[in-house]
């Protein structure tokens, strides 16, 4: 690894930022530059942020002291809003299991209550 600029590639920070973008819009931190919605998608946020850990380990000895700054931090930083995304995954996920049990409970009592009606209908 060397420290000197001869061997920097602007393309290199270009591809690590454009992946970290990437990331970042599947995670639904900003919206879309093409819709303008904030989308969510943590399965195709995992394989970006992948992506980049592969191009860590596979460019390892080859990047200059700033590139390899610049990709350890980025995948730091992924990984850290990954992680909080994923807690909010799960709490939304518990809230929305909450939500469809307290639904069927109160569809089995309505249910129970037309089969009961119908039955005292019957018996009159």
């Amino acid at each position: 690894m060397t420290d000197t600029n001869n061997n920097e590639n602007p393309m290199f920070a270009q591809l690590v930022l454009s992946l970290q973008m990437g990331a970042m819009q599947q995670m639904g931190k900003i919206a879309s530059q093409l819709t303008g919605k904030v989308e969510r998608n943590l399965s195709i946020a995992q394989a970006s942020i992948d992506m980049l850990g592969m191009l860590e380990s596979k460019t390892k000895g080859n990047l200059t002291e700033d590139e390899e700054k610049l990709l350890s931090h980025t995948l730091y930083e992924l990984r850290m809003n990954f992680i909080d995304e994923s807690k909010k995954s799960d709490q939304n996920d518990d809230i929305e299991t909450a939500k469809s049990d307290d639904s069927n409970s109160e569809d089995k009592q309505n249910n129970q209550e037309s089969t009961n009606n119908a039955e005292e209908e019957n018996q009159s």
